[in-house]
């Protein structure tokens, strides 16, 4: 495998053109994942009645997402850069995908509000300012950006076609759930002496956690940060289009 690997430049990890913060390909990349989650949006009813398409959306996701942590572990075993520090999949991106195809062959609805709020949210994040060092067209770069965009889709894809609802309740189950998953990987950091999920250092790369201080102070300027971003999405996607339903059905009871 690595024989036949090593001659294409798009999967050789030694040597490739680094990436570049909010290049052009970086911000084609965003804009693609956009331009999709507006499509799906935009065709969210029809998909929603049509039990073909919505079957094969929902397949099409398991696969992207399952083929996206496959390759990936192909081509770490391939070129040899395997590591247990570095490559297991426990930052909160690769378990929040992990869960998203549970989630999604399940339906489990636990499941979909950590995918939901941690899923989204550390997709964004990534998406935004992600820790990668390879551009387009490397392997790194598109499995990368179509494994962020299958995250933030797949919760999607259970919010506007499978029309699951959340309460304000699930805010404050999802922050448990993240801190019980990133207790774990704490633990883990601790025996291995690795730094899933950046419990105990920031990333070399630009990212959101250089703005909230020096360590540890950042983790729990995280842990506020996170808060904050699950109620704007409880907020966004489920109090504000309930009110609306409800004046809505004022206004027509009032016609009437």
């Amino acid at each position: 495998m690595y024989s036949i690997l090593s001659y294409s430049s798009i999967f050789n990890p030694f040597h490739a053109p680094p990436f570049e913060f909010m290049s052009t390909f970086h911000i084609a990349a965003l804009l693609i994942i956009v331009v999709v989650i507006l499509a799906l949006f935009l065709y969210r009813t029809q998909l929603r009645y049509s039990s073909v398409w919505k079957q094969a959306l929902r397949w099409g996701l398991i696969i992207i997402l399952f083929l996206s942590q496959v390759t990936l572990e192909i081509w770490y075993r391939a070129y040899a850069i395997w590591d247990m520090k570095y490559t297991l999949p426990l930052e909160l991106c690769s378990i929040t995908l992990i869960l998203s195809i549970v989630m999604l062959i399940t339906r489990n609805r636990i499941l979909y509000i950590l995918v939901f709020y941690a899923g989204i949210c550390g997709a964004l994040a990534a998406l935004v300012t992600p820790n990668l060092a390879y551009t387009f067209p490397h392997f790194r770069f598109i499995q990368f950006f179509i494994a962020h965009g299958a995250i933030i889709l797949s919760a999607l894809y259970m919010t506007w076609i499978e029309n699951y609802r959340l309460t304000f309740r699930s805010v404050p189950i999802a922050f448990i759930l993240l801190n019980i998953v990133a207790g774990v990987v704490w633990i883990i950091n601790q025996m291995t002496g690795a730094n899933y999920m950046f419990l105990s250092r920031k990333p070399d790369t630009p990212s959101v956690l250089d703005v909230l201080g020096p360590y540890p102070r950042y983790i729990l300027m995280e842990e506020m940060l996170a808060l904050t971003l699950f109620l704007m999405l409880y907020v966004l996607f489920f109090y504000l289009p309930s009110r609306r339903v409800e004046q809505v059905g004022d206004c027509r009871e009032r016609n009437m």
